[in-house]
């Protein structure tokens, strides 16, 4: 419905209506798409929300329903701390690069000998085993420093402190430290990295199957339940490939499937 309901909606085009490449990138940079197809990932969730919600209503009262997902309106659901600090308060977020939205200078990119970690030092705890890891924490009799609101107001010169002695190792040593230090810190891992974290691994998150062309190692259902939950056991499927059986499974009988597979339906 409404005035774009014969318009095409793609990935780049939701996430430029929605405000997403507004606020995405760094200040003295254009605006910017995500790094994946984000709209459509968050259409496909909402999707998925919207059908255990209609399902559980169908169990309390009887009735099935039409379900209506959009692309920009599911995008806006996920965007709401950003838009309603906005509506309600007026704030209008800029690009921050990256910068956690907390807006703590802590929580931020930072060089080290080889590239760069991400820090998400977010708290006074963290902060502290930030500086003892570093070795600074003599900065916190630095009237600059001695809390958030100068902290913020003097980031340069705090970054300055802290990238001094990032310069000392690398991304992967110092991720060990911080982690041990507990002042949680990432560095930047490429896909392939990713793909073969031990954390993922441990979680049996990437999944091997036996594809129509060989073996395929994909992505598990992203969740676990006690008593059962989703796994990957099948490749996915070519065109068509299960239609019959779904029709079937519908309560159609073999030759309506028949005269359907004939005239070029399925």
């Amino acid at each position: 419905e409404g005035p774009w309901k014969n318009t095409p909606s793609y990935d780049g085009r939701i996430q430029a209506t929605s405000g997403i490449m507004s606020i995405t990138g760094h200040e003295d940079s254009v605006p910017t798409r995500a790094g994946f197809a984000v709209c459509d990932a968050l259409s496909g969730m909402t999707s998925a929300f919207a059908m255990a919600a209609a399902l559980q209503q169908r169990n309390l009262t009887g009735k099935g329903q039409l379900i209506d997902v959009a692309m920009l309106d599911a995008t806006l659901t996920f965007l709401s701390p950003t838009v309603c600090e906005y509506t309600i308060a007026g704030v209008k977020q800029g690009r921050f690069g990256n910068q956690a939205v907390s807006r703590i200078p802590t929580a931020n990119l930072f060089k080290v000998k080889d590239g760069h970690i991400l820090l998400a030092v977010n708290n006074e705890g963290q902060f502290l085993n930030l500086l003892k890891c570093i070795g600074r924490e003599d900065i916190l009799e630095d009237p600059r420093f001695v809390d958030w609101p100068t902290r913020i107001e003097n980031e340069t010169a705090l970054r300055e402190v802290i990238e001094t002695a990032f310069a000392e190792a690398d991304a992967e040593t110092w991720e060990k430290r911080l982690a041990e230090a507990g002042a949680p810190a990432s560095q930047i891992n490429s896909l392939s990295d990713a793909v073969s974290h031990p954390q993922l691994e441990h979680r049996d998150v990437i999944q091997k199957v036996d594809g129509h062309y060989g073996p395929m190692t994909l992505i598990g259902s992203g969740f676990k339940l006690a008593h059962g939950g989703g796994e990957v056991d099948r490749a996915p499927a070519t065109l068509g490939e299960h239609s019959a059986e779904v029709l079937l499974e519908a309560g159609y009988s073999d030759s309506e499937v028949s005269e359907m597979r004939d005239a070029g339906i399925i």
